[in-house]
């Protein structure tokens, strides 16, 4: 890299300091350089910055995981995601349409459903067809398109609009990285669209994660904390959140 492209990576490392992420066009203006100028500054061996999905990070931001393992995330804190489902239940009544986001934190969830009757299962994530394919009384609409391994699940570019046009009850939402300033995040850019879609027309939004996602950004962002009806969490997220007055209307805790 050259002197300038060391100037404009200095600037761009002072600006993302506090972590987070800067759209490339937004750091383009900053430098004065063309977005493609920025591309090569950054595609350089010995560049401090990542570009994911149109957005640069520090490659040394503690918050900033650049790749996603959905086997290796299976076993981890799995005891701790099995207690949030089940207070989660307590949000599912007989006959609900339900949404279930794709990842590891909802998948224990499928094996609470057979305590409801005549629910019916909305999702894009394999694992979670394949429990809930298991149970009698539960009716699955698996929402399909290009299958992505990483994450078990489907990418389509109709799915956003399949949603929409759905009754869904209640929404059980899952994230990477939830920021209390930055809101809701992902690791894949293909999962926003659903997520935002069943925000947007779900009648309940009840988002789920473990404590080890609290004060996390991940690459893709797809809404804000007060895009959700209830949080179920634990430890130091529930106590951040219980302080955070109007944030949410309810907030159930372990």
């Amino acid at each position: 890299m050259n002197r300038r492209g060391v100037e404009r990576q200095e600037r761009l490392l002072q600006a993302l300091v506090s972590g987070g992420s800067l759209h490339l066009a937004d750091a383009a203006k900053l430098c004065g350089v063309s977005e493609m100028t920025l591309r090569r500054d950054v595609s350089s061996r010995d560049s401090l910055l990542s570009l994911m999905g149109g957005y640069l990070v520090r490659r040394d931001d503690p918050h900033y995981m650049p790749t996603y393992d959905l086997s290796a995330q299976q076993m981890r804190g799995a005891e701790i995601k099995a207690s949030l489902c089940r207070h989660a239940l307590s949000c599912i009544d007989d006959g609900d349409t339900l949404f279930i986001d794709c990842g590891t934190t909802l998948l224990p969830l499928a094996s609470e459903l057979g305590r409801r009757q005549g629910l019916t299962v909305v999702t894009y994530a394999l694992n979670v067809a394949n429990a809930v394919s298991a149970l009698d009384d539960v009716r699955l609409i698996l929402l399909g398109g290009r299958y992505r391994r990483v994450s078990q699940s489907f990418e389509g570019d109709d799915m956003a609009a399949q949603i929409r046009a759905l009754g869904i009850n209640r929404a059980f939402i899952s994230a990477a990285g939830v920021h209390p300033q930055r809101g809701l995040s992902c690791f894949h850019f293909h999962e926003v669209a659903p997520k935002q879609a069943v925000i947007e027309t779900a009648a309940q939004r009840i988002l789920v994660f473990d404590d080890s996602k609290w004060d996390c950004l991940r690459p893709a962002f797809f809404g804000a904390l007060s895009d959700v009806d209830i949080i179920v969490t634990h430890d130091r997220a529930a106590s951040a959140l219980a302080d955070i007055p109007d944030l949410i209307p309810r907030l159930i805790t372990m």
